[in-house]
């Protein structure tokens, strides 16, 4: 348990990837925590866990999930961050935990992606409120989107098959969180957490097939395929932003760091790893 004792912790986001994972490191530290959920009968949270529902995009509603809260893990991109960061504020909150990315850095809003991490930031910086960043690389969760084409066979089609990336476990990600909500030395830090070691994607089907006994073959589209492909699965404007990072190279997510180790004490996980534990969504 940290050092200040028991304390109440508001998590947004509180059944995603990274959320679920703030959640988890929290109630393992002995932490009060307050789930901030869509749909309560679909989360899944360890006992002892409050779960309250709220739109965050009206700031106003959230009074009562806010009260007596120490600590606040917060998403980017609502749609009235200085609105809900000024409730934040007036509820008492000491601490704000922003989920950014790498691409904040750049500065660049036209960028899609880039601009509402950017603005997200700034809202959380003028709030006046003690924070801390957090800007992972590419999550190992990322991997469940190769299930609907490993559900009909073993070969998976790519974009950015080239492209290297130090992914990391959103277990990591929680922890790292978890350890800026409840430790001091962490207002006003941007951690950059990666996971051990840059891997392709053919790598990591290749230590997924490993996992789960299959022999997996990835095949790299090409630029122009792949752009036609997300432009069916996604607005155009975040199909360009992706193509910006990994085509133009504007983000390089390839340099792997100590983040994990020196924030938390503990080696971040492998993809071994990852892929041992979450196996089952493939078979």
């Amino acid at each position: 348990m940290s050092g200040k004792g028991r304390r109440m912790f508001l998590v947004v986001g509180a059944t995603g990837n990274v959320g679920s994972e703030v959640v988890g490191a929290l109630a393992r530290d002995g932490q009060q925590v307050r789930a901030l959920v869509r749909d309560p009968a679909k989360a899944l949270l360890p006992d002892g866990v409050e779960v309250v529902t709220g739109d965050l995009d009206a700031p106003a509603d959230l009074a009562p999930a806010l009260r007596g809260v120490h600590g606040v893990f917060l998403l980017p991109g609502y749609k009235d961050m200085p609105g809900l960061l000024a409730e934040v504020r007036e509820a008492g909150v000491e601490r704000v935990v922003l989920l950014s990315g790498g691409s904040a850095g750049t500065g660049d809003l036209t960028n899609a992606v880039s601009a509402y991490m950017i603005r997200s930031e700034a809202a959380v910086k003028e709030s006046g409120l003690p924070w801390t960043f957090i800007r992972p690389s590419a999550f190992m969760a990322n991997a469940l989107r190769w299930l609907p084409q490993l559900r009909v066979g073993d070969t998976v089609e790519v974009p950015f098959a080239t492209l290297r990336t130090a992914v990391i476990d959103p277990y990591d990600i929680g922890t790292v969180a978890a350890a800026a909500l409840t430790g001091d030395g962490h207002a006003g830090v941007i951690y950059r957490p990666t996971g051990p070691e840059a891997l392709l994607p053919e790598e990591q089907l290749a230590i997924l097939g490993r996992e789960i006994g299959r022999e997996l073959r990835c095949v790299p589209l090409s630029n122009d395929d792949a752009y036609t492909r997300m432009s069916g699965e996604m607005p155009q404007m975040y199909v360009d932003a992706f193509f910006d990072f990994y085509v133009k190279g504007t983000l390089d997510e390839s340099i792997v760091r100590p983040t994990v180790k020196e924030v938390t004490g503990h080696e971040p996980r492998t993809f071994e790893q990852w892929a041992a534990a979450h196996a089952s969504a493939f078979a």
